[in-house]
C-alpha cells in the first residue's frame, strides 16, 4: 500500500482553517504566508481530486472530504501533542511551578481560558496567578518571585527572555453623547480639556500616555483612576470622562451601544503584549506549549488581535 500523502502540517492547517475561520487567519496563527497555506490545501485537493472546502463562504463550509480529514486531525493532533509532552517530561522532567504575574489589568480576560488550557494538558504544574499590582513584574521574575510577567513592551536592558504573544488596537471610549463622538478620530489635543480615567498604574505604562500625550506635551485636565474595568465602563457612560482601553477588552459593551469607541489618531493606536521569563524558565519543557497554548487561544477568542 503507498504511502499518505496527508502529514501533520496538513492536518494543522485544515484545523486552523476551521478554527479561524479565514484562510488569512489561519496563516497568521500558523505563521505561513497565505500562499504556502492554499499551496498545501491545493495540493491536497489535488491529490484527492475533490475541493475540500468552498472557497466563497465565510468561515469556509467544509465538503465531506474536508470534514472527514478534519475527523483525522482531531484525534491524531491530541495523540501527536500528548506524546510530545511525555516525550519532554521523559527528558527533562515537568514537575515544578508555573507563577505568573501580569502587568496589564485587563489580561485576566483572556488569560484565565489560556491557563485552563494548559493547566490541562500539564496537571504537575502548580498553576497560579501573582495577586496585587505591581509596578515593576519584571522585578519578580528576576528575584524568584513568578516564573513569567505579562508585559507591553521589550526591554533588552532586562535580563530576561522575551516570548511575543499579540499586537490589538486600543479605543479611545466616550459617552454615547460626548461632542468629540462627532470626531473621525481622537489625537492628543482632543484629551487636553478633558478628564481621563485610566487605571491606577504609572504613565509610563499607559500606553495613551506614553504614546500619544507625553510626545505630544499634553496634560488632561482632570485624572481619574479606578481599578476595574466595569467601573471605567460606567464612567464613562455617565459622563465623567474619556478611557482608552483594548477594542478586545470592550467589544461587547459597544455591541450593546454602551459606550462609543473611536481610533486614537488617524492611523489607530496599538498595543502590545509579551511574556518576559528566566532563561532557566525559557528551557522548561512545559514553558513553549504555555506559550503556544495562550498565543493559539487569544487569536481564536479575542476580536481584532494581530500576532506578533
Amino acid at each position: 500500500m503507498p504511502s499518505s500523502i496527508l502529514e501533520i502540517r496538513h492536518l494543522r492547517t485544515l484545523a486552523a482553517l476551521r478554527d479561524t475561520g479565514s484562510l488569512v487567519r489561519a496563516a497568521q496563527m500558523l505563521n505561513l504566508t497565505q500562499s504556502a497555506l492554499s499551496h498545501q490545501v491545493k495540493l491536497l485537493e489535488e491529490h484527492f481530486g475533490i475541493a475540500l472546502f468552498e472557497r466563497k463562504s465565510v468561515p469556509p463550509q467544509f465538503s465531506g472530504a474536508g470534514q472527514r480529514i478534519l475527523q483525522l486531525a482531531d484525534a491524531a493532533l491530541a495523540l501527536v501533542d500528548e506524546a510530545e509532552r511525555d516525550v519532554s517530561r521523559l527528558a527533562q522532567g515537568a514537575d515544578g511551578q508555573l507563577r505568573i504575574v501580569v502587568e496589564c489589568h485587563t489580561c485576566f480576560d483572556w488569560l484565565m481560558p489560556a491557563m485552563d488550557e494548559f493547566r490541562n494538558r500539564w496537571p504537575e504544574i502548580e498553576l497560579d496567578i501573582v495577586s496585587g499590582f505591581h509596578p515593576d513584574p519584571i522585578a519578580l521574575v528576576l528575584q524568584d518571585r513568578a516564573e513569567v510577567a505579562i508585559v507591553s513592551e521589550q526591554d533588552a536592558g532586562e535580563a530576561v527572555d522575551y516570548h511575543a504573544l499579540f499586537r490589538f488596537e486600543i479605543m479611545a471610549l466616550l459617552a454615547n453623547d460626548h461632542p468629540l463622538t462627532a470626531k473621525e478620530n481622537l489625537t492628543a489635543r482632543h484629551f487636553a480639556d478633558q478628564t481621563l480615567i485610566t487605571y491606577p498604574v504609572p504613565d509610563d505604562m499607559l500606553d495613551i500616555v506614553r504614546q500619544v500625550l507625553a510626545p505630544a506635551g499634553v496634560e488632561p485636565a482632570h485624572r481619574r483612576t479606578t481599578e476595574l474595568t466595569v467601573a471605567m465602563l460606567q464612567l464613562v457612560a455617565s459622563g465623567r470622562g474619556i478611557a482608552t482601553l483594548p477594542l478586545w477588552a470592550v467589544q461587547g459593551y459597544l455591541e450593546r451601544g454602551y459606550v462609543t469607541a473611536r481610533p486614537v489618531g488617524r492611523k489607530g493606536l496599538t498595543g502590545e503584549l509579551h511574556m518576559a521569563c528566566s532563561a532557566a524558565t525559557s528551557s522548561r519543557p512545559w514553558l513553549d506549549d504555555f506559550v503556544r497554548i495562550t498565543r493559539e487561544t487569544c487569536f481564536k477568542t479575542l476580536p481584532g488581535i494581530e500576532l506578533l
